[in-house]
């Protein structure tokens, strides 16, 4: 297939687009590059999927429209992989504006271009944050998710609704696969993982939310990008569909993983829970294993060791 992978110089786009290729599709990245987090980690990202002959690279931002629907266009895509997003819940507080513009419009746009070029399937990353402070647990699709708690969830939110109205009025077959908690190797700085890592290492200080007493459902790329390619592959109508491991781990637990294994103790600093946050996620994965053949295989302890591996090889060593 011919794939469209937005956000492709992107921690999980990255990966994508590398399982994508090895299998043999044809793939057309796309990011902005922004400077979101350290640009020379998008960079070097893109440089390895460039020495893949199957690959090409666009430079370019979802937010412009009028290119967004050239690109489509030029290239007739068979399908769509949209990871392409402003990511993080606290930043979104910030600024709000950003979001809607990124993951609500941008979206469009791209939607715009794969129902008037015929694109077959069009995936779109959502979150798992978008169920808000439910009391419905684990988290399953049916919950109406209708009281985000910021903007980043209320724009997937968005985004998601507008997939259902393209798919009814124009017949595109879109898939929202909602994450849950995203982590492993070439991770951006400034997820928790990486941030654990850096606290012990260097002696960074950082925040512990709630005294670590907040659990996530922590899935590891490799297993994420599984259901994405799982999702590319079986156009479903219109489907919204969770992607996590299905087993919640504290928080604290989690940076204990990774303090046994660097051997040294992070430097944490109590913080309260702020409001744009929820104290647990847990996905119920019964839909994706139906839908998907999704089996998430990594277990926390084999990602978090994973991880640190990466860490250990990629960032430690190269700043010696």
């Amino acid at each position: 297939m011919k794939i469209l992978v937005t956000g492709a110089a992107g921690f999980i786009g990255h990966h994508l687009a590398e399982k994508l290729l090895k299998r043999g599709d044809e793939i057309v990245g796309l990011d902005n590059f922004n400077d979101y987090y350290p640009v020379e980690i998008k960079r070097g990202n893109a440089a390895k999927l460039a020495q893949y002959p199957n690959f090409r690279m666009i430079e370019a931002d979802i937010t412009d429209r009028e290119y967004m629907l050239q690109i489509f266009e030029e290239e007739k895509f068979d399908a769509v992989a949209h990871l392409a997003a402003m990511a993080g819940v606290r930043n979104a507080v910030k600024y709000p504006e950003y979001y809607v513009q990124v993951d609500y419009n941008g979206t469009q746009h791209l939607m715009d271009g794969a129902r008037h070029n015929d694109v077959g399937n069009f995936v779109m990353a959502s979150t798992s944050s978008i169920y808000g402070a439910t009391e419905q647990i684990p988290f399953v699709e049916t919950d109406s998710c209708d009281r985000p708690l910021q903007p980043y969830s209320a724009a997937k939110r968005a985004a998601e609704m507008l997939g259902f109205t393209y798919h009814h009025l124009f017949g595109l077959n879109f898939t929202a696969t909602r994450f849950f908690t995203v982590y492993g190797r070439a991770s951006r700085p400034d997820m928790m993982a990486y941030l654990v890592a850096d606290s012990i290492t260097k002696g960074k200080q950082i925040p512990i939310y709630n005294n670590g007493e907040m659990w996530r459902d922590w899935t590891h790329v490799g297993d994420i990008t599984d259901g994405l390619v799982a999702a590319l592959d079986r156009p479903l109508g219109y489907e919204v569909i969770n992607l996590g491991r299905g087993e919640p781990t504290k928080l604290i637990d989690f940076v204990e993983m990774i303090e046994e294994l660097a051997g040294g103790k992070a430097n944490m600093v109590n913080t309260p829970k702020i409001r744009a946050d929820v104290v647990k996620t847990w996905a119920n994965i019964d839909k994706a294993k139906n839908l998907l053949g999704y089996n998430p295989s990594i277990s926390v302890l084999e990602g978090v060791s994973d991880f640190w591996e990466w860490y250990r090889e990629e960032i430690l060593e190269q700043t010696k």
